[in-house]
């Protein structure tokens, strides 16, 4: 019998990381946001953010995660922004050090910012954790979009990422 149902669990865990190898989510369609919030830590993610803004299809863009070592003038320089879209669209968080803080620092902003909609830039293989954690924060009435940077991930960063979902789901559903 124990024998059966540590099999079954097996077989679960296997067919659930298959599904998530296979169901990696795509680029958003046009649509209109308040802001764009884009979690640093992968190629394009940046990219993908300030091109949301560029196109008007969010007012703003916070970028959660910014090492503080990193000034607003070599954020521009390296992002190629103009001042004038620094001033106006895009604020730079420092204080989150993972995704969970990641989501708390997005929930902080949205609410200081009136904000109920909003775009989230990740890369794809991140999406599921990254949108769960900062869905789990935000108002249930608040929108969120997922808008995953396409990328070519190898097993290792698949296995690795599964298992932190896993694990993120698992103490979400512990929170009282």
């Amino acid at each position: 019998m124990i024998l059966r149902f540590v099999a079954a669990l097996v077989l679960l865990y296997t067919f659930g990381f298959v599904a998530f190898s296979v169901t990696l989510p795509s680029p958003a369609k046009q649509v209109e946001t308040d802001a764009v919030i884009v979690l640093t830590g992968g190629p394009g993610r940046i990219a993908r953010g300030l091109e949301v803004v560029a196109e008007g299809q969010a007012q703003e863009m916070f970028v959660s995660g910014v090492d503080p070592e990193v000034k607003e003038g070599e954020f521009a320089a390296q992002f190629d922004v103009s001042r004038r879209t620094m001033n106006c669209c895009v604020t730079l968080g420092y204080l989150a050090v993972d995704t969970r803080s990641n989501a708390g620092e997005v929930a902080q902003w949205m609410a200081e910012k009136e904000f109920t909609s909003a775009r989230l830039v990740t890369t794809d293989w991140h999406m599921a954790r990254a949108y769960s954690e900062v869905a789990s924060v935000l108002p249930a009435e608040t929108t969120l979009v997922r808008d995953a940077v396409p990328s070519h991930p190898d097993l290792q960063t698949l296995f690795l990422e599964y298992n932190k979902l896993l694990a993120s789901e698992i103490s979400q559903g512990l929170k009282v």
